[in-house]
């Protein structure tokens, strides 16, 4: 009788270990403009080659390569791009998130050192990890404006899901570039808001709420908000996309500070890169809170479950969890009695 169990084989650790040839494929797409050429008529191996002023033999490498990936389609001799490349990987478009996915590789020497990263004792860690006083302003300015793309969208998501009509202020702890307090003034005529973060940040965020034109309503403070006073005048709360970065001890902290600082009948939304109860995945939060070894931070991946236990230890009501971003971003909502 044949052996009816699937055969094991090293197929899958393969693909696994050579994980950042195919990171180095889409980062050198990027740098070289590919997607771009494909979308403005560039469509086969030679009209890329010439495009790009690259040999063709490296189009032909790179283009196979990248439909292996399913980043581009291929049909005949012509190629074409995915649907999400199209979005946000070709070069002037709105939703352009280049930027971001690029800002991740000067950081390829410290993830080839991750073991001795994880050998770091908790006496060598920092709560702020990679934003230590190197953080400068220059630095700031590289983060968010390779995150700002991504953090206008993702502000523009939240203010689909969440009506903030009737409200009065918000602050934002750790607002970087201040997308979701640009957006809620540009939505609600009467809205305040107030950013904050790191001192070099900042002056950051400053420039890009001029940009917006809503610096008579949108304020930038600098603030660490897990140990100094926050506004006392806010009627809602904005945590986004920081939560990996700190320890269940300071989360838990900073929820009931937030809880304490708000106006009754106040809300407060802590949007986390969050995995299962089972801690089990899904793989992008887990890898988030991986990258905190790699910074020597305090931090780790949170459950959705802790993050709901978060609020309602501090005392918020009505507690929810909504999925933000599939497989990445949850909103854990909930409000204070008032």
């Amino acid at each position: 009788m044949p052996d009816s169990q699937p055969r094991v084989d090293t197929v899958r650790l393969q693909r696994v270990s050579k994980a950042f040839w195919e990171s180095a494929a889409l980062f050198s797409a990027i740098e070289l403009g590919v997607f771009t050429a494909i979308e403005r008529g560039s469509k086969s191996v030679a009209a890329v080659a010439a495009t790009l002023e690259i040999e063709t033999v490296n189009a032909e490498r790179l283009l196979t390569a990248l439909a292996a990936m399913d980043l581009i389609s291929r049909e005949g001799d012509t190629f074409a791009n995915a649907p999400d490349v199209a979005r946000f990987l070709v070069e002037d478009s709105p939703s352009y998130a280049g930027a971001w996915m690029l800002f991740s590789k000067p950081r390829w020497p410290d993830w080839g050192e991750l073991t001795r990263h994880l050998r770091v004792r908790a006496e060598e860690q920092r709560v702020l990890g990679r934003y230590d006083d190197s953080f400068d302003v220059p630095a700031a300015r590289r983060y968010h404006e390779a995150t700002y793309s991504v953090g206008m969208g993702a502000a523009r998501r939240f203010h689909k899901q969440v009506d903030l009509g009737g409200r009065t202020k918000i602050m934002d702890l750790g607002g970087g570039s201040g997308c979701y307090c640009i957006v809620g003034a540009k939505l609600h005529a009467g809205l305040q808001a107030e950013v904050l973060d790191l001192p070099a940040v900042v002056e950051v965020t400053r420039e890009f709420i001029a940009e917006n034109g809503v610096a008579d309503r949108v304020i930038a403070s600098a603030c660490d908000f897990t140990k100094d006073p926050l506004p006392r005048d806010a009627d809602v709360a904005i945590m986004a996309s920081n939560l990996p970065q700190y320890s269940r001890d300071i989360i838990g902290g900073v929820v009931q500070r937030v809880y304490d600082a708000l106006l009754p009948g106040g809300e407060f939304h802590l949007i986390g890169e969050t995995i299962d109860a089972d801690r089990s995945g899904p793989l992008a939060p887990a890898l988030w809170g991986l990258a905190e070894a790699v910074s020597h931070s305090t931090g780790l991946a949170h459950t959705v479950e802790e993050c709901v236990g978060y609020l309602e230890t501090a005392g918020f009501q009505n507690v929810s969890a909504n999925e933000f971003i599939p497989q990445t971003l949850t909103r854990i909502t909930g409000r204070k009695p008032g």
